[in-house]
């Protein structure tokens, strides 16, 4: 068996390369590139460590403290939540971009010893690895990325209706709600009716604009809102929809003036 040891290396210095950056892109951690490509390179030349006489769990030991040394190469240490941060997503993105190589290597069937390609088949293995890999990385990266986005959107929130009951809701940030009171000017929340469980509010009607048509909207006056702890000081209305929204467990639509208070 032939086996080239500077393509080896050459490649998982690559690979952690990319992987060390999607960690950086995905925590949008302010680190120098050259602090990745050190880190980088301790992983590349860890490769070696495969030719050792470890046993299961020495080199799985031996992986982890690499992976350990990576990261505060990479980083730097802050604190402990900072730290295992960056070790968490060094693991996720080895994971997605491990299947996608394991994926790739039993799609072309050829002898390999984990990262080890070899006879005719390395060169394929090794083109559509370098060509690839950045691509899934990517993909994974701005995944991650609108993951986050969309779950900073969401908030917990207790509404207490004027009869004294208070409801623990799912709310999302509606970046689209622009529903104001006419009246009074007051920003207007958008609640479920079934979230309601038999609640009758005393309602009034508020005019409103739909992607469809111009309607009225049944709103009601409520005790107190709480979103995230914090107890929100801006008189609102809360709306009620007949129908359920689009988004995971949502049962309710928050106004942005309440959130960001402009």
């Amino acid at each position: 068996m032939k086996i080239y040891v500077d393509l080896i290396i050459l490649l998982n210095f690559f690979l952690d390369f990319l992987l060390l950056l999607c960690t950086s892109l995905i925590l949008k951690r302010n680190t120098k590139l050259i602090r990745l490509l050190l880190g980088a390179l301790l992983g590349g030349v860890s490769i070696l460590s495969l030719f050792l006489n470890f046993d299961s769990l020495g080199l799985l030991l031996l992986k982890v403290f690499i992976s350990v040394l990576m990261v505060l190469i990479s980083f730097g240490f802050k604190d402990l939540k900072y730290f295992f941060n960056n070790l968490v997503y060094l693991y996720l993105s080895s994971i997605i971009l491990g299947g996608f190589l394991y994926f790739v290597n039993n799609e072309l069937s050829y002898k390999n010893t984990g990262l080890i390609f070899f006879h005719n088949g390395f060169s394929i293995n090794f083109i559509i690895i370098i060509t690839l890999s950045p691509v899934i990385i990517l993909i994974y990266v701005k995944n991650q990325r609108k993951q986050k986005e969309e779950l900073s959107k969401y908030y917990e929130v207790d509404i207490t209706f004027l009869n004294g009951v208070t409801k623990h809701l799912t709310g999302f940030l509606d970046t689209g709600n622009n529903l104001f009171d006419p009246y009074e000017k007051r920003p207007i929340i958008v609640i479920n009716k079934d979230a309601l469980n038999g609640y009758n509010p005393r309602c009034i009607l508020v005019p409103c604009v739909t992607v469809k048509d111009n309607t009225l909207l049944k709103c009601f006056k409520i005790k107190k809102i709480i979103i995230n702890g914090k107890k929100i000081e801006d008189e609102c209305l809360v709306g009620i929809s007949d129908n359920k929204f689009g988004m995971d467990g949502v049962e309710l639509l928050l106004h942005k003036k309440i959130i960001k208070g402009d």
